[in-house]
């Protein structure tokens, strides 16, 4: 993807321009935009709002909807709830992290899929389960979490 320009990022956050208190609606239009909010993002906003450095990049740390990084083509989402912990969810993990190549909040090499960890996904009964974007794979194993991202590579 291409760098993203200081004044693409302007036009974005337009109809929030030296009003503050929108600052985390002009966040979101940029994540939506871009599907993160690169540093070069957060100086605009922060310029275009007259809001500090520091608080958009508060606000974008503090809440875990907000990126800093790109995000894969898939989202892959691991229950490490108890039921799906206790169930054998850090075998799944480890599993996963070895074949894509990434930690937790990670990105695989190949761009296709991003890890995370999240507390529960509902689906106690089924643990333990992941999503990928939005399908639920439960009572997983190591070799069948592989399987899966298998499926996903062949598209």
């Amino acid at each position: 993807m291409p760098e993203i320009t200081e004044h693409e990022v302007s036009q974005l956050v337009e109809p929030y321009v030296g009003r503050p208190a929108e600052l985390i609606q002009a966040l979101h239009r940029v994540q939506q935009a871009l599907g993160h909010v690169p540093p070069v993002a957060q100086r605009v906003v922060a310029r275009r709002l007259g809001v500090p450095l520091s608080q958009v990049r508060g606000v974008v740390t503090f809440y875990h909807f907000f990126r800093t990084q790109p995000v894969g083509r898939h989202i892959i989402r691991l229950c490490l709830g108890t039921a799906c912990y206790v169930r054998g969810a850090d075998r799944v993990l480890q599993a996963l992290q070895e074949e894509l190549g990434a930690e937790l909040g990670g990105t695989s090499r190949d761009g296709l899929f991003t890890l995370e960890g999240v507390r529960c996904l509902g689906a106690c009964g089924l643990a333990p389960v992941m999503t990928v974007d939005d399908a639920v794979y439960g009572r997983l194993t190591p070799g069948r979490a592989r399987e899966i991202l298998a499926e996903f590579r062949r598209g």
